[in-house]
Order: structure tokens, then sequence, then C-alpha cells
């Protein structure tokens, strides 16, 4: 299942901003995967923290082959060792442990969430252990598909800015400019500037200042691969 969108965000988009027009008709359709299951969602999401999108798939894939179904209740059979044995480190495996007795307590409530605003929502995600708000951010748009998603903690999104618009660098004020423009429909613009920022269109190069050190956007990861979740 991709992140769903069509004529009408395309439109808007296209009509307040000529350079993102551009971009969308030369990109075309982009399709990212979405995980509609939030526990599933919020586990995927602390195993790729800090690591690459290769290592997080090759995680993934041992733990749902070794679980068949990934919930509460084989995260709990299973204990932090068993956890760690598909290759996550210790923290990971003591947070999603976490995760999981908050949800059969019910101190999380997996099905109210959904009924929350978006604040409402980053702000009950960043009481788990190891989501912070950039983490809760990428959870609304790829599991619970928000529609106005924009983060500027996401590394390749600033990326991405900055080699559509021609900036050196984006600050929050002008940050803030292009949150107004493409709203209420920032999670498409933003699925526009990852897949701009992972290559997309060869031609686009970014404007920031060389630095002498090349600083890995892999800390903000969900960038490049437009059928990556």
């Amino acid at each position: 299942m991709f992140f769903q969108y069509g004529e009408k965000e395309i439109t808007y988009l296209k009509q307040k901003d000529k350079c993102l027009a551009e971009v969308i008709d030369k990109i075309g359709k982009v399709e990212r995967e979405v995980d509609g299951d939030l526990f599933s969602s919020v586990i995927h999401h602390i195993i790729g923290q800090q690591i690459s999108t290769k290592a997080q798939a090759t995680i993934w894939k041992r733990m749902k082959e070794n679980l068949g179904v990934v919930n509460d209740d084989t995260i709990l059979t299973a204990g932090i060792e068993r956890l760690q044995a598909f290759g996550m480190t210790f923290k990971k495996a003591e947070y999603i442990m976490d995760f999981a007795v908050r949800v059969r307590s019910g101190g999380f409530d997996l099905q109210g969430i959904w009924e929350k605003t978006d604040d409402e929502v980053i702000a009950e995600l960043s009481t788990l252990k190891g989501i912070g708000v950039w983490t809760a951010e990428m959870i609304l748009l790829f599991c619970m598909q928000r529609p106005n998603v924009f983060s500027y903690g996401d590394l390749a999104i600033l990326r991405g800015m900055r080699m559509v618009y021609h900036h050196r660098k984006i600050d929050r004020k002008l940050f803030e400019k292009y949150r107004r423009r493409f709203s209420p429909y920032c999670s498409v613009a933003s699925l526009y500037f990852w897949a701009v920022a992972g290559g997309a269109i060869p031609e686009m190069k970014d404007y920031a200042p060389k630095t002498g050190n090349k600083k890995s956007e892999r800390t903000r990861k969900i960038t490049s691969n437009p059928k990556q979740g």
C-alpha cells in the first residue's frame, strides 16, 4: 500500500509553487510504501534509527519471519534477548519491550490516538522510549497517512528544498514560509523533496556551502528510495 494522493493535491501544489510544479512534472507519481499498523510501524521506526535502510530491512525481515505477526503478544513472548538476536542493539530491544508493555497494560491507546490532532499524536508518541519528534512525524506520514506533515528535523527534506530553490541554507523562518505555502498538503510536497534529495532529477545539485565534512544524512534516512516505507 502506498501513500494516497491524487490530482487534488497535485493541482493545489502546482498552482502554489512553479518550481515544485516543474519537479512534479519531471518525476511523476511518487509511490511510497506505508504501514497502516501503528504497533508494527512504531517498532519498525525504532529499529531503523541510526542504521542504514538495508540494515533496517534485514532486521525487520528476520523479525517477521521468526515472530510471524509483530504485536504485543509476540514481542512480550520473545523477550529482549531474542529481539537482540535479530540484530538490533540492547537499547532498541528495551525500547520495543517497553512499548509492548505499555500497549498491553493500556498505558498507550493504539486506537484512540487515531482520533487525535497531528500535534497531539506527536506529543503522545514522544512519550515512548526511543521516539522523538522526527520519528513521530514519520509515523504520522508513513503509517497514519496524515496529509500535512513537513519535518524541519529531516535533513533530506532540507536538502531537497535547497536543490529545488537554490538556497544555500534553509533556516526555520524560511522553512515555515514554505510550510504555509504547501499547507494543507505538505506531506505530498515532502515526498517530492525526498525524491529530489535522492537524485530523482540528476541535473539538480545541492547549493549548501562546502564544509569539508561530508555529514551523512543517515540519521534522517527516509530519503531517496520512493518505495521505502
